[in-house]
């Protein structure tokens, strides 16, 4: 599960150098609707190294409680993406969506890992 974790993770990184490249490409020559696609790209960026963080450490139940929130509100956005381009069967709101449902459901995982881990008792 460890590995899988860590596959996502880094899809979603691969994801957000997708996202970088399409943000010049769609709007190299509006500025001011580049810069809020290539903050959308960091999100992507700083959501998928923390969820790297996250797999490489068994049962953390903070960076888990850090990344659920984050990776369902980057859930909730592909989703509204897909509503907003009248096709929720577009290639990237598919991808992303199960990206960061798989991520989410990770976290829960480290979340549910740490709390099996407090409970045991200390030997």
């Amino acid at each position: 599960m460890k590995t899988l974790d860590r596959v996502f993770g880094c899809l979603l990184i691969l994801g957000g150098v997708g996202h970088t490249l399409g943000s010049f490409a769609g709007y190299g020559s509006k500025p001011e609707l580049l810069l809020w696609s290539l903050s959308a790209s960091l999100f992507i960026f700083l959501l998928g190294a923390v969820n790297l963080v996250r797999a490489g450490r068994h049962g953390d139940r903070p960076l888990g409680w850090i990344t659920l929130p984050f990776n369902l509100c980057q859930f909730a956005a592909c989703l509204q993406f897909g509503h907003i381009i009248g096709n929720m069967a577009d290639p990237l709101v598919i991808g992303f969506s199960v990206i960061t449902l798989v991520l989410a459901a990770m976290s829960l995982r480290s979340i549910a890992q740490g709390t099996r881990a407090a409970k045991r008792p200390i030997e």
